[in-house]
């Protein structure tokens, strides 16, 4: 009978310990969940109006074109944009560099594409480093540039060329 017993009272023990441990596991939980989303709050946040623009077909040599990628900083603290580079010298990116942008204030970043020597599809990407919680944005455009009659006869000319 006493074994009974002393199993009896381990039991209760382990499974009063165990809903112990439980609850306080989910409060730790709770208050690192808090902390992840006020830290979030804390950052800066590039929201944009679209992270993809497709500018259809275009001339191989039409010229540059352009779009315009509009954002909100929806963070808590001011967005500072350090660089923004493209995929290849074709796509440059003009932006408020090093101008911090406060909370709900918005701004723009202008690409422009130059389709020149770019016969086909094109898909282009424009890397953002600035202070938001990954660091890193992108944005991507892409175009189906015709080829330019003259320039494609040289090309082909050259790779007929290349093959004998």
């Amino acid at each position: 009978m006493k074994k009974i017993n002393l199993i009896i009272i381990f039991a209760v023990i382990f499974v009063f310990y165990s809903c112990q441990q439980n609850a306080s596991n989910k409060v730790e939980k709770q208050n690192t969940q808090t902390n992840i989303s006020t830290q979030s709050v804390q950052n800066a946040v590039m929201s944009f109006d679209k992270t993809v623009h497709d500018f259809g077909i275009i001339p191989e040599m039409g010229g540059n074109v352009q779009t315009v990628f509009k954002f909100t900083n929806t963070g808590g603290t001011p967005l500072l944009i350090v660089d923004a580079r493209g995929s290849c010298g074709c796509t440059v990116p003009t932006y408020p560099k090093n101008v911090p942008i406060a909370p709900g204030e918005s701004g723009e970043m202008i690409v422009s594409f130059d389709p020149s020597n770019k016969p086909n599809l094109q898909q282009k990407t424009v890397t953002i480093s600035a202070n938001t919680a990954n660091g890193r944005e992108t944005l991507r455009i892409k175009a189906m540039v015709t080829p330019d009659p003259v320039k494609q006869k040289q090309r082909d000319d050259q790779a007929r060329t290349r093959q004998n």
